[in-house]
């Protein structure tokens, strides 16, 4: 059976249709809801002349189980049963559609099953592409994932099958315009628009296709025709304003936010097009400006104030931006709404974009002051506290957490690192074991997770056969779980144990993620441990290119040592001596500044 993680996001129509599948196929056949007479209908229709009776019934009665299975929203067993009344019966072509539907919406394909899912959807299409639910669903999921020309096929052929239907007519302009068929596209908008009249929407995609020709003129004047339409709505005018920007005819620009801002005075949304257009033209101070009058305006509602400082507190950070700009502007919005939990909750998250630890767990608890039942707000907290090594205080948060959320299983797993690290081993393996109890025992990635907690403490116990005992069911239980392969090869190449199996538990970390410092450090200490001097510096050199290793005092040890085998004790002695500088009390790391020449012994 599939291992079934989430519904994917991008097919948006999954989840709507599952509850309503059979309808949907009733729908298109006898027009009844009996499920013995839609078994048969799906079932008899389509079947091969090749196909035996018994086959046939066979096919029917394993999908009736199936329904009966959707019919307690287990999808996953609706889809295996599905897939073998299919097998059993090859000509049912709503099967194979459904079947390819099912593997959009409850996997995450990749390119050869996405196309896979298509071709067993396009199967039925073929068949009976008057069946409107199911070719529109499949002319959408063409074109999401790639095959445009045959999402165009699909929408010529719809349109010709419902010319009055809006939303063909729309998909098939869309269609046009992402095969490059501009003219055709602007041709189905109009006929659009002459059946439904002027409206922001098919003005906004006509402007699209307009600039995809780099014909500035028409949209321009698509965008003039809208306005003309109806001169004093703020949205058209401030479209406008958005278009001559992107043409850098900044006055006209302007002169449109102007427009609407007399026709609308108190419209805060009005601030926010001012702000953007200042900051799309760098002028920082009216971008503050605005931003500011937007946040004290009364008449804008509290999540879009929060929306503006959202993309305001994103552009600073992506801008490397260290002033305290959005520090003043969260302020103020925070005096203006002192009780809004979201306000508190975001400026948290910009803090915490900033490393600034501290002040981002005092914001979270102000807002769980206000609400002390956020399992999240006190995950983040816990997360600030062992940001700043105050493992202490993590426990006490977490504590306190489980008080209002005693069963949420990801508090425990904030509770029990925060114990290791106080050396509290016990306690921790007992979190651990509590956060196991009440995990779902078909959860394997969480149980993966926990136990893979459990060897790190027995390790540092000095267990180390409890240890990599525990490792073995952590990886047995979830084979994907990186992490634990690598502390399991970490710990082996520290404790003399098998090199061979360590290094290729390692080189499958660094293979799933190529750019983790903490898997490449511990590939490269690996080799050296089997003195790969050559091939360690590599894979340290790429660890080190990772800004958050300069601030690990292991990694930077590590590159010392395989610099020093690799013949260069000068560098050894730079990277001992930084290494030194955030671990002084280790005193290995004393002798190899002191001693750089006789540190192995």
């Amino acid at each position: 059976m599939m291992n079934i993680k989430r519904i994917n996001n991008i097919f948006f129509l999954a989840v709507a249709l599952l509850s309503v599948v059979p309808a949907l196929i009733a729908g298109n056949r006898k027009g009844t809801s009996d499920t013995s007479v839609l078994a048969s209908s799906l079932l008899g229709d389509f079947c091969s002349p090749q196909v035996s009776d018994a086959d046939r019934r066979k096919a029917e009665y394993v999908y009736l189980e199936a329904e009966r299975q959707r019919a307690l929203d287990n999808y996953p067993a609706y889809f295996e049963l599905m897939r073998h009344a299919h097998s059993i019966d090859p000509e049912n072509t709503i099967a194979s559609y459904y079947i390819g539907f099912l593997m959009m919406a409850l996997e995450s394909p990749n390119g050869d099953e996405r196309q896979l899912a298509l071709k067993l959807m396009h199967e039925h299409y073929a068949e009976c592409p008057e069946d409107y639910y199911e070719s529109f669903i499949y002319g959408r999921a063409a074109g999401m994932f790639g095959n445009v020309g045959e999402a165009l096929d699909v929408w010529k052929k719809m349109s010709e099958l419902y010319p009055d239907k809006a939303d063909v007519q729309f998909s098939l302009a869309e269609a046009y315009s992402a095969n490059g068929k501009f003219q055709d596209a602007l041709a189905a908008y109009d006929s659009l628009e002459q059946a439904q009249g002027k409206m922001l929407t098919l003005s906004t995609r006509k402007i699209n296709v307009y600039m995809s020709m780099r014909d500035s003129i028409g949209a321009i004047n698509e965008c003039r025709s809208l306005l003309a339409s109806a001169p004093k709505n703020v949205q058209y005018n401030l479209l406008m304003s958005r278009l001559f920007a992107t043409y850098s005819m900044n006055d006209s620009a302007l002169a449109y936010i102007d427009h609407a801002q007399s026709y609308d005075p108190d419209n805060g949304g009005i601030y926010l097009a001012r702000a953007q257009f200042y900051n799309s033209v760098g002028d920082t101070v009216n971008y503050d400006k605005q931003i500011y009058n937007a946040l004290i305006n009364k008449n804008l509602d509290v999540e879009s104030k929060l929306g503006v400082l959202y993309d305001y507190s994103r552009d600073l950070i992506q801008n490397q931006d260290s002033s305290l700009r959005a520090d003043t502007l969260f302020k103020v919005l925070i005096e203006e709404h002192p009780h809004e939990n979201k306000i508190h909750e975001l400026y948290s998250q910009y803090l915490w974009a900033k490393k600034d630890y501290k002040r981002s767990g005092e914001q979270l608890s102000y807002a769980l002051d206000v609400d002390p039942t956020s399992a999240d707000n006190w995950r983040m907290l816990m997360g600030c506290y062992l940001m700043t090594d105050n493992y202490s205080e993590a426990i006490k948060a977490g504590e306190n957490a489980i008080k209002y959320n005693p069963d949420n299983v990801e508090l425990y797993k904030y509770i029990a690192p925060a114990y290791y690290q106080l050396k509290e081993y016990d306690k921790s393996i007992a979190v651990y074991n509590k956060a196991m109890e009440l995990i779902d025992s078909a959860d394997y990635e969480s149980r993966s997770e926990l136990l893979s907690g459990i060897a790190d403490v027995y390790y540092m116990q000095k267990d180390t056969v409890k240890a990599f005992a525990t490792y073995e069911k952590a990886l047995e239980a979830n084979p994907g779980n990186v992490m634990a392969m690598n502390n399991y090869a970490y710990f082996l190449s520290e404790s003399g144990g098998d090199l061979d199996k360590a290094e290729k538990m390692s080189y499958r970390t660094i293979s799933d993620s190529p750019e983790s410092s903490t898997y490449l450090d511990t590939y490269a200490w690996i080799l050296f441990k089997k003195k790969n001097y050559k091939e360690a510096l590599v894979y340290i050199e790429k660890a080190m290119n990772d800004p958050d290793a300069a601030t690990s005092a292991d990694v930077r040890s590590h590159y010392g040592d395989i610099l020093f085998m690799n013949g260069e004790p000068d560098a050894a002695l730079v990277q001992w001596e930084e290494a030194l500088k955030l671990d002084p009390e280790n005193e290995l790391l004393k002798r190899k500044v002191k001693f750089k020449t006789y540190f192995f012994k």
